[in-house]
């Protein structure tokens, strides 16, 4: 009998040992995955934010209930900046979250494992989202739910500390929910639905005290009654900046774009569930699972699950992380950087990818000469949404080709629809200085010297603005300026604005060829938007205007190789004469006679046969890159 007791007590140590030791492997798994894993999702995480120190900006958040939540959220956005920093504080905000729920509904230590449910339900609510990271319009979400649920459960807590008397519930419930709807949204409400499922636990009375039936209905009822009258008295008397069908979801982000996508609920859904059991099963562990050695075994299965889930939820596609290591590449002006990302490739690349790659290639003065020899593509992006390249990379393009009004329109555009991001007014700060609009340019480096990481770059422009008005101009300030000296060589000088459609690569090529500019980098770049098109007489003018402001220059080998492959193909343009690098001419008479042993097979047949020898040529991409889809 002696050496039963010493076993049982053994395991329930045991027990008290393993549950806490999983909870701390999941929090250190956490930040170990987020930090080394997906550091360029968290740094775009906190670009599309915004904290202003001011107290404007925390005006402008009491205008909507859950306000609290998102200034919160959004400054601790902020320190996504260092990722190791800011995911530090996001599990710190985990580890209160779950003292906050283990006290609210006493958790026992050795059913510790069972507070990582909520947890999980954190984590993949923020790992899930992808490219729905363009679209949120809630402010802080990263950090939203963490917060949100720490105090809903810091304020069940408070409830199950109060005594036994009813009638000071009854105030309570409705104190607390008045105080914190406005301040947390439905984190407020989910507080105030626990109190009322954990009357019907052990937490309707003290220890000794019963509590009749119709007491506990009435408790409960009462808490239903604050969750629909909050709500509807704060709409229609202090909140008018919030549609009538959202008032209760405050706080909470919308999935809403041209339709819902209820999907992304999931991981909230598994949030307030979790926090309705555990309301339940306040007070009733010490009955759960006797057996120590099944309870270890159950907490392990638990632990595994929750394992799996989070697993599967979290966005893993390989092209989305690619184009946000080129995003960080751009916004540092690591060109070489940025090449290497688009460069290494696993898949068929995104048009984003392959613009951006271009981009770095015309940066480094390699474009002309290099930008086939790398693959190319059109893969859809890994998501349900009706994604534009425009939300994605529309404005880091527009700007760094020179076409500051429509990355200035899309930054306004979706200022207004999105809300204010750290990233839009970057690029206001620098369309604004581009186009030699200075008191324009101070609004916006005075709202971004409010920030914490981001007012070093705003004093480096105000010191910009500075020197250009006292020294020799704003416009020949920025000429000596690595970031802009070319993109003041892009710009054709013209101030218009017109529609893009939303679809950036082709308003753009069409720009290049449409407007003119005795800019030789204009007329590079004109030259390859018209090898772009493949249309040939769109090519001629621009690929002559080029060599007539290039003329000591060596004919870049693509322009070279469309300009011999057209000249072949039409006979309407005399090539006799140019003088073409031998390797051109023997490229296109291999790349013919491989074409005609061909003959018969189909594209996507000859793709690979063709691919190994002339991958790297304008002739490739004439006759077997087509169809490639915009977006």
């Amino acid at each position: 009998m002696k050496k039963k007791i010493e076993t049982f007590n053994f395991s329930h140590t045991l027990l008290r040992v393993v549950s806490p030791l999983l909870v701390l492997a999941a929090l250190v798994a956490t930040a170990y995955f987020l930090v080394n894993h997906e550091s360029e999702y968290l740094w775009k995480v906190q670009e599309l934010n915004l904290f202003l120190d001011t107290p404007l900006f925390l005006k402008q958040q009491m205008v909507a209930s859950g306000w609290l939540l998102t200034w919160l959220g959004s400054w601790f956005t902020e320190f996504l900046y260092h990722p190791w920093l800011g995911v530090s504080l996001f599990c710190t905000w985990l580890a209160l979250m779950m003292v906050a729920i283990g006290g609210a509904f006493r958790v026992p230590m050795k059913w510790a494992v069972v507070l990582l449910i909520p947890v999980a339900a954190v984590v993949a609510a923020n790992v899930e989202l992808g490219y729905w990271v363009y679209y949120l319009k809630l402010r802080g979400f990263f950090f939203a739910a963490a917060i949100g649920t720490t105090l809903a459960a810091g304020s069940a807590w408070l409830f199950r500390l109060m005594p036994s008397n009813f009638g000071l519930r009854y105030v309570y419930i409705a104190v607390s929910t008045a105080l914190l709807y406005p301040l947390i949204g439905f984190y407020g409400l989910l507080a105030t639905l626990l109190m009322g499922i954990m009357v019907w636990g052990r937490e309707g009375g003290r220890e000794g005290t019963k509590v009749s039936v119709g007491g506990r209905l009435a408790l409960t009822g009462f808490a239903l009654l604050n969750i629909i009258i909050w709500p509807l008295l704060y709409y229609h008397f202090v909140f008018y900046q919030t549609s009538m069908t959202n008032i209760w979801w405050t706080g909470l982000p919308i999935f809403v774009i041209e339709k819902e996508y209820a999907a992304y609920y999931i991981p909230y859904y598994i949030l307030a569930g979790s926090l309705m059991c555990l309301a339940a099963m306040s007070g009733r562990w010490q009955g759960v699972l006797k057996w120590p050695a099944l309870s270890l075994a159950c907490q392990i299965a638990v632990a595994a699950v929750l394992v799996f889930g989070v697993q599967h939820f979290w966005y893993k596609d390989y092209n989305f992380h690619k184009e946000l290591r080129m995003q960080q590449g751009v916004e540092t002006l690591d060109w070489t950087g940025v090449l290497g990302e688009g460069a290494s490739l696993n898949d068929e690349p995104t048009r984003a990818i392959v613009m951006m790659r271009n981009l770095a290639l015309l940066r480094l003065g390699r474009l002309s000469n290099e930008m086939y020899h790398y693959k190319t593509g059109a893969k859809a992006s890994d998501t349900p949404l009706p994604l534009r390249m425009t939300q994605v990379v529309g404005r880091l393009i527009y700007y760094n080709y020179g076409q500051t009004n429509f990355c200035y329109r899309w930054c306004l555009e979706d200022g207004v629809e999105m809300g204010w991001r750290v990233e839009y007014i970057k690029y206001l700060i620098r369309c604004a200085l581009v186009n030699g609009e200075e008191r324009v340019a101070r609004k916006y480096v005075n709202l971004l010297k409010h920030t914490h990481y981001y007012k070093p770059l705003a004093l480096h422009y105000e010191q910009l603005l500075n020197q250009g008005t006292k020294g020799k101009g704003l416009r020949a300030t920025l000429a000596a300026d690595k970031e802009f000296e070319q993109i003041l060589h892009l710009m054709t000088g013209e101030d218009r604005l017109a529609t893009d459609g939303s679809v950036t690569e082709q308003f753009l090529m069409n720009q290049f060829i449409i407007n003119d500019s005795d800019d030789p980098l204009y007329q590079e770049q004109a030259v390859i938007s018209a090898l772009w098109t493949k249309d040939i007489q769109t090519f001629w003018p621009r690929f002559f205007r080029y060599a007539m402001t290039h003329p000591n220059v060596h004919m870049p080998t693509h322009f070279q190789e469309a300009a011999f492959l057209y000249g072949n193909l039409e006979h309407e343009v005399d090539i006799s004469g140019m003088p073409f690098d031998k390797e051109v001419v023997q490229s296109y008479k291999d790349f013919m006679a491989l074409a005609q042993q061909c003959r018969g097979m189909t594209e996507e047949q000859m793709k690979p046969v063709f691919y190994p020898r002339f991958g790297g040529t304008f002739y490739y991409e004439y006759y077997l890159i087509r169809n490639q889809k915009l977006y």
